[in-house]
Protein backbone atom coordinates (compact mmCIF):
# COMPACT_ATOMS: atom_id res chain seq x y z
CA UNK A 1 0.00 0.00 0.00
CA UNK A 2 1.41 3.05 -1.20
CA UNK A 3 -0.53 5.59 -0.45
CA UNK A 4 -3.36 6.15 2.53
CA UNK A 5 -6.09 7.96 3.51
CA UNK A 6 -5.75 9.29 7.22
CA UNK A 7 -8.37 10.74 9.02
CA UNK A 8 -7.54 12.08 12.18
CA UNK A 9 -10.32 13.36 15.22
CA UNK A 10 -9.10 15.88 18.02
CA UNK A 11 -11.02 18.49 19.70
CA UNK A 12 -8.58 21.11 18.39
CA UNK A 13 -6.40 22.12 15.56
CA UNK A 14 -3.19 24.05 15.42
CA UNK A 15 -5.26 27.05 14.51
CA UNK A 16 -7.77 26.51 17.40
CA UNK A 17 -6.64 29.44 20.35
CA UNK A 18 -6.54 27.00 22.78
CA UNK A 19 -3.71 24.51 21.05
CA UNK A 20 -1.45 23.06 22.70
CA UNK A 21 1.57 20.56 22.39
CA UNK A 22 -0.85 17.63 21.46
CA UNK A 23 -2.23 19.98 18.73
CA UNK A 24 1.52 20.82 17.98
CA UNK A 25 2.27 17.29 17.33
CA UNK A 26 -0.78 16.13 15.90
CA UNK A 27 -0.40 19.24 12.78
CA UNK A 28 3.40 18.36 12.49
CA UNK A 29 3.20 14.78 11.39
CA UNK A 30 0.16 15.26 9.03
CA UNK A 31 1.41 17.98 7.10
CA UNK A 32 4.48 15.73 6.48
CA UNK A 33 2.18 12.59 5.64
CA UNK A 34 0.44 14.81 3.30
CA UNK A 35 3.63 16.11 1.39
CA UNK A 36 4.52 12.55 1.30
CA UNK A 37 1.63 12.07 -1.35
CA UNK A 38 -1.18 10.71 1.34
CA UNK A 39 -4.40 11.92 2.02
CA UNK A 40 -4.89 13.65 5.53
CA UNK A 41 -7.80 15.02 6.85
CA UNK A 42 -8.31 16.59 10.32
CA UNK A 43 -11.66 16.66 11.97
CA UNK A 44 -12.00 19.20 14.99
CA UNK A 45 -13.68 21.64 16.78
CA UNK A 46 -14.86 24.69 15.82
CA UNK A 47 -13.83 28.14 17.25
CA UNK A 48 -14.92 32.02 16.87
CA UNK A 49 -14.37 33.21 13.38
CA UNK A 50 -13.09 29.35 11.76
CA UNK A 51 -13.86 28.44 9.00
CA UNK A 52 -16.10 25.05 8.35
CA UNK A 53 -13.27 23.77 6.03
CA UNK A 54 -9.83 24.82 5.51
CA UNK A 55 -6.33 23.30 3.85
CA UNK A 56 -3.28 24.20 6.13
CA UNK A 57 -0.17 22.54 4.69
CA UNK A 58 -2.03 20.54 2.12
CA UNK A 59 -3.86 19.12 5.53
CA UNK A 60 -7.52 19.61 4.16
CA UNK A 61 -8.99 20.37 8.28
CA UNK A 62 -12.79 20.30 9.12
CA UNK A 63 -14.55 21.67 11.73
CA UNK A 64 -17.88 20.63 13.40
CA UNK A 65 -19.38 21.57 16.91
CA UNK A 66 -17.71 22.85 19.95
CA UNK A 67 -15.44 21.24 22.04
CA UNK A 68 -18.14 19.06 23.90
CA UNK A 69 -20.54 18.10 20.84
CA UNK A 70 -17.73 17.52 18.86
CA UNK A 71 -17.72 13.77 19.44
CA UNK A 72 -20.96 13.38 18.28
CA UNK A 73 -20.22 15.74 15.23
CA UNK A 74 -17.11 13.18 14.45
CA UNK A 75 -19.34 10.06 14.69
CA UNK A 76 -21.77 11.32 12.14
CA UNK A 77 -19.53 12.77 10.06
CA UNK A 78 -17.26 9.27 9.72
CA UNK A 79 -20.80 7.51 8.95
CA UNK A 80 -22.00 10.21 6.97
CA UNK A 81 -18.73 11.53 4.76
CA UNK A 82 -15.98 9.55 5.74
CA UNK A 83 -16.93 5.71 5.85
CA UNK A 84 -15.76 4.59 2.23
CA UNK A 85 -12.25 5.53 1.77
CA UNK A 86 -10.48 6.01 4.68
CA UNK A 87 -7.78 3.72 5.47
CA UNK A 88 -6.58 4.61 9.47
CA UNK A 89 -8.98 6.56 11.91
CA UNK A 90 -6.47 8.06 14.55
CA UNK A 91 -8.39 8.34 17.54
CA UNK A 92 -6.85 11.37 19.28
CA UNK A 93 -7.50 10.96 23.45
CA UNK A 94 -7.50 14.49 24.82
CA UNK A 95 -9.16 13.12 28.31
CA UNK A 96 -12.55 11.99 26.56
CA UNK A 97 -12.12 9.79 23.57
CA UNK A 98 -13.82 9.85 20.35
CA UNK A 99 -15.33 6.22 20.60
CA UNK A 100 -14.05 5.01 16.81
CA UNK A 101 -13.67 1.47 17.41
CA UNK A 102 -17.07 1.59 18.19
CA UNK A 103 -18.70 2.88 14.88
CA UNK A 104 -15.84 2.28 12.74
CA UNK A 105 -15.45 -0.51 10.37
CA UNK A 106 -15.71 -1.90 6.68
CA UNK A 107 -12.23 -2.80 7.61
CA UNK A 108 -10.60 0.38 8.59
CA UNK A 109 -7.73 0.94 10.88
CA UNK A 110 -8.17 2.76 14.03
CA UNK A 111 -4.86 3.88 16.32
CA UNK A 112 -5.26 5.77 19.50
CA UNK A 113 -3.16 8.48 20.16
CA UNK A 114 -2.99 9.66 23.28
CA UNK A 115 -0.40 12.52 24.72
CA UNK A 116 -1.41 11.72 28.16
CA UNK A 117 -3.76 10.56 30.49
CA UNK A 118 -5.88 13.50 32.63
CA UNK A 119 -5.24 11.61 36.01
CA UNK A 120 -4.23 14.87 38.34
CA UNK A 121 -6.10 17.43 35.97
CA UNK A 122 -9.66 16.35 37.18
CA UNK A 123 -8.78 17.83 40.77
CA UNK A 124 -7.52 20.68 39.29
CA UNK A 125 -9.82 21.48 36.32
CA UNK A 126 -13.38 20.29 37.40
CA UNK A 127 -15.05 20.71 40.47
CA UNK A 128 -16.19 18.20 43.25
CA UNK A 129 -17.71 15.41 42.83
CA UNK A 130 -16.66 15.59 38.84
CA UNK A 131 -13.26 15.56 40.05
CA UNK A 132 -13.30 12.39 41.95
CA UNK A 133 -15.59 10.50 39.45
CA UNK A 134 -13.24 11.16 36.81
CA UNK A 135 -10.35 10.61 37.93
CA UNK A 136 -11.29 7.47 39.56
CA UNK A 137 -14.11 6.61 37.32
CA UNK A 138 -14.80 8.18 34.35
CA UNK A 139 -11.48 8.00 32.43
CA UNK A 140 -10.31 4.47 33.35
CA UNK A 141 -14.08 3.28 31.87
CA UNK A 142 -13.26 5.55 29.18
CA UNK A 143 -9.87 4.11 27.91
CA UNK A 144 -10.80 0.07 28.70
CA UNK A 145 -13.04 0.94 25.14
CA UNK A 146 -9.16 1.20 24.03
CA UNK A 147 -6.90 -1.80 26.00
CA UNK A 148 -6.82 -3.99 22.30
CA UNK A 149 -6.85 -1.11 19.86
CA UNK A 150 -3.21 0.10 19.18
CA UNK A 151 -2.25 2.80 20.80
CA UNK A 152 0.85 5.34 20.10
CA UNK A 153 1.79 7.69 22.67
CA UNK A 154 4.61 10.19 23.07
CA UNK A 155 7.04 9.31 26.26
CA UNK A 156 7.44 6.03 28.28
CA UNK A 157 5.96 8.00 31.15
CA UNK A 158 2.39 7.63 29.30
CA UNK A 159 3.00 4.41 28.11
CA UNK A 160 3.70 2.79 31.38
CA UNK A 161 0.43 4.38 32.53
CA UNK A 162 -1.26 3.13 29.56
CA UNK A 163 0.01 -0.75 30.22
CA UNK A 164 -1.13 -0.41 33.90
CA UNK A 165 -4.90 -0.08 32.93
CA UNK A 166 -4.12 -2.77 30.70
CA UNK A 167 -3.20 -1.27 27.11
CA UNK A 168 -2.14 -4.34 24.68
CA UNK A 169 -0.27 -2.62 22.35
CA UNK A 170 1.62 0.85 22.77
CA UNK A 171 4.38 2.45 20.88
CA UNK A 172 6.22 5.28 21.94
CA UNK A 173 6.71 7.88 19.17
CA UNK A 174 9.17 9.93 19.70
CA UNK A 175 8.47 13.77 19.43
CA UNK A 176 9.79 16.41 16.68
CA UNK A 177 11.61 20.00 16.87
CA UNK A 178 9.97 22.88 15.22
CA UNK A 179 13.65 24.87 15.35
CA UNK A 180 16.66 24.10 14.47
CA UNK A 181 19.37 24.09 17.10
CA UNK A 182 22.22 26.42 17.91
CA UNK A 183 25.39 25.57 16.62
CA UNK A 184 26.88 26.78 19.83
CA UNK A 185 25.21 28.48 23.39
CA UNK A 186 24.58 31.45 22.56
CA UNK A 187 25.20 34.97 24.48
CA UNK A 188 22.27 35.39 27.27
CA UNK A 189 21.00 38.40 28.94
CA UNK A 190 23.37 40.16 31.60
CA UNK A 191 20.76 39.72 34.10
CA UNK A 192 20.04 36.69 35.31
CA UNK A 193 17.20 35.94 33.29
CA UNK A 194 14.58 33.08 33.61
CA UNK A 195 11.09 32.00 31.53
CA UNK A 196 7.95 30.29 32.00
CA UNK A 197 6.40 28.94 28.90
CA UNK A 198 2.83 27.05 29.05
CA UNK A 199 -0.86 27.96 29.15
CA UNK A 200 -2.16 30.36 32.17
CA UNK A 201 -4.23 27.61 33.93
CA UNK A 202 -4.07 25.52 37.41
CA UNK A 203 -2.40 22.48 36.42
CA UNK A 204 0.31 24.42 34.85
CA UNK A 205 0.88 25.63 38.14
CA UNK A 206 2.33 28.92 36.73
CA UNK A 207 1.82 30.47 40.46
CA UNK A 208 4.48 27.96 41.73
CA UNK A 209 6.62 30.07 39.12
CA UNK A 210 5.60 33.08 40.49
CA UNK A 211 6.49 32.16 44.22
CA UNK A 212 10.11 30.19 42.63
CA UNK A 213 11.14 33.33 41.47
CA UNK A 214 9.86 35.39 44.42
CA UNK A 215 12.43 33.64 46.59
CA UNK A 216 15.01 33.49 44.04
CA UNK A 217 14.56 37.29 43.73
CA UNK A 218 15.23 38.12 47.43
CA UNK A 219 18.94 36.59 46.75
CA UNK A 220 19.44 37.87 43.42
CA UNK A 221 17.73 41.54 43.17
CA UNK A 222 18.85 41.68 39.60
CA UNK A 223 16.98 38.39 38.48
CA UNK A 224 13.66 38.70 36.35
CA UNK A 225 11.20 36.67 35.15
CA UNK A 226 9.38 36.34 31.19
CA UNK A 227 6.09 34.55 31.56
CA UNK A 228 4.73 33.54 28.07
CA UNK A 229 1.71 32.02 27.46
CA UNK A 230 -1.82 33.23 28.44
CA UNK A 231 -5.35 31.90 30.26
CA UNK A 232 -7.40 32.02 32.73
CA UNK A 233 -5.62 32.88 35.07
CA UNK A 234 -3.64 35.72 34.10
CA UNK A 235 -4.98 38.61 35.96
CA UNK A 236 -4.78 36.95 39.29
CA UNK A 237 -1.29 36.15 38.62
CA UNK A 238 -0.58 39.44 37.32
CA UNK A 239 -2.05 41.15 41.03
CA UNK A 240 -0.04 38.96 42.98
CA UNK A 241 3.63 38.74 40.82
CA UNK A 242 6.96 40.04 42.41
CA UNK A 243 8.44 42.90 41.02
CA UNK A 244 10.54 42.10 37.44
CA UNK A 245 8.17 40.05 36.10
CA UNK A 246 6.91 40.14 33.09
CA UNK A 247 3.71 38.89 31.64
CA UNK A 248 4.18 38.61 27.56
CA UNK A 249 1.09 37.74 26.69
CA UNK A 250 0.93 34.69 23.65
CA UNK A 251 3.47 36.33 21.32
CA UNK A 252 4.32 35.22 18.04
CA UNK A 253 6.56 32.02 17.05
CA UNK A 254 10.10 33.96 16.67
CA UNK A 255 9.80 36.19 19.60
CA UNK A 256 9.33 33.08 21.82
CA UNK A 257 11.87 31.45 21.25
CA UNK A 258 14.10 34.57 21.17
CA UNK A 259 12.66 35.22 24.86
CA UNK A 260 14.04 31.58 25.04
CA UNK A 261 17.31 32.12 23.95
CA UNK A 262 18.33 34.81 25.81
CA UNK A 263 16.97 33.10 28.87
CA UNK A 264 19.31 31.49 31.52
CA UNK A 265 16.55 29.02 32.66
CA UNK A 266 13.56 27.54 31.74
CA UNK A 267 11.14 27.14 35.00
CA UNK A 268 8.76 23.88 34.34
CA UNK A 269 6.05 23.59 36.65
CA UNK A 270 3.63 21.35 36.06
CA UNK A 271 1.27 18.56 37.67
CA UNK A 272 1.96 16.19 34.31
CA UNK A 273 2.86 16.75 30.99
CA UNK A 274 2.60 14.77 27.39
CA UNK A 275 6.25 15.19 26.99
CA UNK A 276 7.22 19.40 27.65
CA UNK A 277 7.54 20.80 23.99
CA UNK A 278 8.72 24.05 25.95
CA UNK A 279 11.53 21.94 26.74
CA UNK A 280 12.95 20.39 24.16
CA UNK A 281 12.92 24.58 22.30
CA UNK A 282 14.37 25.68 25.29
CA UNK A 283 17.07 23.19 25.19
CA UNK A 284 17.67 23.88 21.12
CA UNK A 285 18.41 27.65 22.15
CA UNK A 286 21.01 26.40 24.79
CA UNK A 287 18.49 27.18 27.63
CA UNK A 288 18.60 24.83 30.93
CA UNK A 289 15.05 23.40 32.21
CA UNK A 290 14.54 23.45 36.16
CA UNK A 291 10.85 21.35 36.40
CA UNK A 292 9.16 18.89 38.81
CA UNK A 293 9.60 15.23 38.44
CA UNK A 294 6.28 14.73 37.14
CA UNK A 295 5.37 12.17 34.05
CA UNK A 296 6.47 13.76 30.70
CA UNK A 297 8.77 16.05 32.22
CA UNK A 298 10.86 13.36 33.56
CA UNK A 299 11.07 12.32 29.78
CA UNK A 300 11.87 15.56 28.32
CA UNK A 301 14.50 17.15 31.19
CA UNK A 302 16.82 14.60 31.62
CA UNK A 303 17.89 15.03 34.95
CA UNK A 304 21.86 16.49 35.87
CA UNK A 305 22.31 15.90 31.89
CA UNK A 306 20.31 18.60 30.24
CA UNK A 307 18.55 20.26 33.16
CA UNK A 308 17.18 19.14 36.72
CA UNK A 309 14.16 17.81 38.34
CA UNK A 310 12.99 18.50 41.90
CA UNK A 311 9.87 17.42 44.01
CA UNK A 312 6.57 17.81 42.37
CA UNK A 313 5.00 20.98 44.28
CA UNK A 314 8.10 22.25 46.19
CA UNK A 315 8.56 25.59 44.61
CA UNK A 316 11.23 26.68 47.16
CA UNK A 317 13.16 23.53 45.76
CA UNK A 318 12.34 25.21 42.51
CA UNK A 319 14.06 27.88 43.35
CA UNK A 320 16.74 26.80 44.81
CA UNK A 321 18.05 24.57 42.22
CA UNK A 322 18.00 27.17 40.09
CA UNK A 323 19.54 29.60 42.26
CA UNK A 324 22.08 27.26 42.26
CA UNK A 325 22.42 27.24 38.84
CA UNK A 326 22.83 30.76 38.58
CA UNK A 327 25.19 31.11 41.40
CA UNK A 328 27.70 27.97 39.59
CA UNK A 329 27.86 29.34 35.87
CA UNK A 330 30.03 26.58 35.10
CA UNK A 331 27.50 24.21 35.78
CA UNK A 332 25.00 25.81 34.17
CA UNK A 333 27.20 25.71 31.08
CA UNK A 334 27.41 22.21 31.38
CA UNK A 335 23.89 21.10 31.37
CA UNK A 336 23.43 23.98 28.51
CA UNK A 337 25.61 22.05 26.46
CA UNK A 338 24.12 18.95 27.11
CA UNK A 339 20.36 20.30 26.62
CA UNK A 340 21.81 21.55 23.42
CA UNK A 341 23.63 18.17 22.22
CA UNK A 342 20.29 16.56 23.35
CA UNK A 343 18.20 18.33 21.27
CA UNK A 344 20.05 17.46 18.16
CA UNK A 345 18.43 13.71 18.49
CA UNK A 346 14.98 14.95 17.69
CA UNK A 347 12.78 15.99 14.20
CA UNK A 348 9.48 16.24 12.91
CA UNK A 349 10.46 14.30 10.43
CA UNK A 350 11.68 10.93 12.06
CA UNK A 351 8.19 11.52 14.49
CA UNK A 352 5.89 11.66 11.62
CA UNK A 353 8.23 8.80 9.45
CA UNK A 354 7.94 6.59 12.78
CA UNK A 355 4.27 6.74 13.07
CA UNK A 356 3.13 6.49 10.07
CA UNK A 357 5.13 3.06 9.69
CA UNK A 358 2.76 1.79 12.81
CA UNK A 359 -0.34 3.14 11.03
CA UNK A 360 1.02 1.48 7.13
CA UNK A 361 1.29 -1.76 9.30
CA UNK A 362 -2.18 -1.41 10.73
CA UNK A 363 -3.83 -1.12 7.35
CA UNK A 364 -2.39 -3.62 5.41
Amino acid sequence: MESLSILIMNWRDIRNPAAGGAEVFTHEVAKRWASWGHEVTIFTSRFDRAPAEETLEGVRVVRDGNRITVYSRAKRAYLERFRNGTDVVVDEINTRPFFAPRYVDGGTAVCALIYQLAREYWFYETPFPVSVIGRYWLENRWLSVYKDVPTATVSPSTQADLLHLGFRDVTIIPVGLSVSPLRNLPEKDPDPTLIYVGRLKRTKLPDHALRAFAHIKQQLPRARLWVVGDGYLREKLERNAPPDVAFVGRVPEEVKLELMRRSHILLYPAIREGWGLAVLEASALGTVAVGYDVPGLRDSIVNGVTGKLVTFGDYRALASEALRLLREPEELERLARGALEHSRKFNWDQTAAVLLAKLKTMAE
